[in-house]
């Protein structure tokens, strides 16, 4: 137990090591808060650049670029509507409407305290659950990876108080656009037309960017709100008394946060929105609606994807499996310096296990400290005069989109989405579950195979294998319960009770 512990305080008490994981965190927060510029894309970045490092020097600071990127996404997400990463997406919920009301400090605020809670209770997972929570992912079936998909588009569609039906055609209209490309299995072109711009696919940070971005200018301008808000920043740190109210709600966000961010390919994105929906059903008297500025639709999804770095690192540790595509590029940085992430890294090199644990718990003492600073000045931003903010937000925009693949047709791709996102935001439709079924699209596909082939391709098969398994048959439950609550007999239902 010594010995582990002084692994774990490696990183604290060498200077180096902790300006390492320092300046990590502080580039994750602000690159996380430009659109275009993902956690997975500035990790990647980073790796090329610590081969010749020594292995802790490496780990410490791609731990805190990976924490501070998953919490910089609700910088951008509140102040512009405009989520640095697809987990930010319902922090903007009621995070822009925040914004709009002049709170926008006193949301940054509250989600970086809720962020670091959340950050701190995935790191106790991983130290202390990583191997049973790692049991739990290896259960999950290619089914339940289906289901969990669907549900995932099927939350975002109706978390902001929008109709059911809309909501699951714009989460159908983003699996058809994240077809477009080569096929994952078979490798042959898909609604390509026989254009080789399209057998790389349409990138959806592109289209995240144009839906969100580009549509909320055309919009205001539609709407000519171009009136800047005072924002009120007296007072940035929540109070103990708001924290102690929200804290039993952070709790449980967390740990679905944990439990999400361990399954192989779920992350963060599907957490939080997870989170969102749990506190949406569950919390009988917000502090205003829900969509309207709540701050329970802040603390659910920000501390769930911060929680959730914790549950993804699990499942890399202990099985050498990358529980999102930002472990992904990690395993291969550790199998770079010499390492094996697997059953036999806890066996073999135990003190890596506690150093990393170590680096991250520091990396969450940073984010509190980095998260809290700057906010007034981030606060400015929305306080610009919108003659001049609109156009910096289009020109940030571009940036952003060409800086994905240096590729200028992702900036046509990101005004054609803004132009879409306008028209399906003025006729009711949410844009969040597009860009959900852009992600979740290649899941779906290719989970839905993996099942028909374990099925023998017999329709009647897989379908009983959903009531074979208590846990498809708990996802199944569940998924059930969500398109019924959103109908409109079960409303009827419960307005005569």
């Amino acid at each position: 137990m010594i010995e582990a512990l002084n692994y774990f305080f490696i990183s604290w008490v060498d200077v180096r090591l902790l300006l390492l994981t320092a300046a990590g965190t502080f580039a994750g927060i602000y690159i996380g808060a430009i659109p275009g510029l993902s956690v997975t894309m500035a990790v990647s970045i980073l790796i090329s650049f610590t081969f010749k490092w020594e292995v802790n020097s490496a780990l410490a600071l791609i731990s805190g670029i990976y924490l501070g990127g998953v919490y910089g996404g609700s910088r951008s997400a509140i102040l512009l509507n405009i989520p640095g990463a697809p987990s930010a997406i319902a922090t903007g919920l009621d995070g822009y409407p925040l914004a709009k009301r002049g709170e926008a400090g006193t949301a940054i605020g509250l989600t970086t305290v809720v962020s670091v809670v959340g950050g701190f209770i995935g790191i106790l997972a991983l130290a202390v659950a990583a191997p049973a929570v790692a049991d739990l992912a290896l259960q999950f079936a290619p089914r339940d990876y289906l289901m969990l998909a669907i549900w995932g588009i099927l939350l975002v569609g109706s978390l902001s108080g929008g109709s059911l039906a809309k909501g699951i055609f714009a989460g159908a209209l983003g699996v058809l656009i994240g077809s477009v490309g080569l096929d994952p299995m078979t490798a042959e072109s898909r609604f390509t037309f026989g254009s080789l711009q399209l057998t790389a696919g349409i990138s959806y940070v592109a289209a995240m960017i144009g839906f969100f971005g580009v549509a909320e200018v055309l919009c205001q301008l539609h709407e000519l709100k171009l009136q800047a808000i005072k924002q009120d920043v007296s007072k940035i740190l929540p109070s103990w008394s708001l924290l102690r109210k929200y804290l039993p709600l952070t709790a449980r966000t967390s740990t679905i946060g944990v439990v999400v961010g361990a399954l192989p390919g779920a992350g963060g994105d599907i957490a939080a929105l997870m989170a969102y929906d749990h506190a949406k059903r569950t919390v009988k008297d917000p502090s205003r609606p829900f969509g309207e500025g709540a701050y329970e639709g802040l603390v659910a999804p920000e501390s769930a994807n911060n929680a959730a770095v914790g549950g993804a690192y699990i499942p890399m540790l202990t099985l050498g499996i990358p529980g999102d595509a930002v472990t992904a590029v990690i395993i291969g940085a550790m199998y770079i310096h010499g390492l094996k992430p697997g059953p036999m890294l806890m066996v073999e090199t135990p003190h890596l296990f506690w150093f990393i644990v170590g680096s991250l718990t520091l990396a969450n003492i940073f984010l509190l400290v980095f998260g809290l600073t700057g906010i007034r000045l981030f606060a400015k931003i929305v306080e610009t005069p919108k003659p001049i903010l609109l156009p910096v937000i289009l020109v940030l925009s571009a940036v952003g989109a060409y800086a994905i693949n240096n590729n200028p047709v992702d900036v046509y791709w990101m005004l054609g989405f803004g132009v879409l996102g306008y028209f399906l935001k003025m006729y009711g439709f949410q844009v969040g579950p597009v860009i959900l079924g852009m992600i979740l699209g290649p899941l779906m596909d290719k989970s839905y195979r993996q099942a028909m082939i374990s099925a023998e391709g017999n329709p009647v098969q897989f379908a009983g294998e959903f009531f074979t398994s208590p846990l498809s048959l708990v996802i199944l439950i569940a998924l059930t319960l969500t398109i019924a609550s959103q109908s409109t007999w079960w409303k009827r239902l419960r307005g005569r009770t």
